[in-house]
């Protein structure tokens, strides 16, 4: 515990040099040098923290495992719909459940004010880290990964020089504690919320899922002693960091209420009105059977008629579970239909455009 303690106050430093250098180049020399670098050209003029940087992203340890990480993604995108409700209403809102981890998102309003686009960019990220060979240095996942792990030192720069971040309270912005739990969200968490939903995961399955974010998260800039590389060492890390945390404060609430109720957002007509109201209530509704009732209680959510629909679901996955493993071909029927629903998905909530991860210039604090 005095150990996950002292990581509050650790960030990122090579990331956050190579973004100190970054952010004094014009925003198209930036990009530039960032596609280069991310797709393994180092230019002779590339500034020394910059290479020192991508030196380490494209360096891949000995233990990463291409196949494994294409059948780990494979697992979650086969999930399809139901992969997708339980990254948004299991793993999200249990991250904004954190009121030390939830405070990069508040100050710099980025869920709040646009929580529709940003939910859609989350998803594009997990799609595009999940999708075959999308970890493979240069690939689509990993070129996000790397963006995101320099929007992140942007972030972190630009709060740690505001004089409203508490780092008493709240430590580092985006510490190492805070990127630890971010990969059990998108791992450990995930499974979890899978299971509970009635999706029937092998042994296998799981360590694979793992095995795929565990080097996710040596890409984003994890200490390696932080990365599980398997399902019983992520527990009790995941156990130790939620043990510490206080409960849901009102940002918690705002960031929470801001996701689920993001289709309010898009209803322009009588018949958009009517169809995202009932969409708000299913999320509630859920998310509530994903979470728990302690911690839906302390997020303020309100009663829903839909509370039923989790325990529903869970016994039509589990018998469908058990059908998909005893007939031939159905797994790669489920994985293309899945890839089709993150596709679709992704592309209707970023309105046909690409999620970029730029590295924000100021933040509205």
């Amino acid at each position: 515990m005095d150990r996950l303690g002292a990581m509050l106050n650790e960030g990122d430093s090579l990331a956050d040099e190579a973004a100190a250098t970054l952010s004094t180049l014009s925003p198209r020399l930036r990009e530039e040098l960032i596609c280069r670098m991310t797709a393994g050209d180092r230019p002779p003029s590339a500034p020394e923290a910059v290479a020192r940087f991508f030196a380490h992203v494209h360096y891949v340890p000995f233990w990463v495992d291409d196949e494994r990480c294409d059948r780990g993604g494979a697992t979650l995108l086969r999930t399809g719909l139901f992969g997708g409700f339980v990254l948004a209403f299991r793993s999200l809102v249990m991250g904004y459940c954190s009121p030390a981890g939830n405070k990069p998102l508040t100050f710099s309003g980025r869920l709040k004010t646009a929580a529709p686009r940003r939910l859609s960019e989350t998803s594009r990220f997990v799609e595009a880290v999940c999708l075959p060979g999308g970890m493979r240095p240069g690939a689509p996942g990993f070129a996000s990964t790397v963006r995101v792990r320099l929007m992140h030192a942007q972030v972190r720069r630009l709060l740690s020089g505001s004089p409203q971040w508490n780092a008493q309270a709240w430590g580092v912005p985006i510490n190492q504690l805070d990127m630890a739990g971010t990969v059990l969200l998108f791992s450990l968490v995930v499974v979890d919320g899978l299971r509970r939903l009635g999706v029937q995961l092998s042994p296998d399955e799981t360590e694979d899922l793992m095995h795929l974010w565990r080097y996710n998260g040596y890409v984003m800039g994890v200490r390696e002693e932080l990365l599980s590389a398997t399902e019983n060492e992520a527990r009790p890390l995941w156990e130790l960091i939620t043990s510490t945390q206080a409960p849901p404060d009102e940002d918690s609430v705002a960031l929470t209420e801001a996701l689920i109720q993001s289709p309010r957002l898009q209803a322009h007509t009588p018949e958009d009105v009517f169809r995202a109201e009932q969409a708000i209530q299913l999320g509630y509704g859920v998310s509530r059977y994903l979470i728990g009732d302690e911690a839906a209680d302390a997020l303020g959510y309100p009663p829903s008629a839909w509370r039923f629909v989790g325990p529903l679901l869970r016994v039509l996955l589990s018998g469908t579970s058990q059908l998909m493993r005893r007939v031939p071909g159905v797994d790669m029927l489920a994985l293309n239909a899945g890839m089709t629903y993150w596709r679709r998905a992704v592309s209707l909530g970023l309105g046909g455009n690409d999620a970029t991860f730029e590295m924000p210039q100021n933040l509205s604090v």
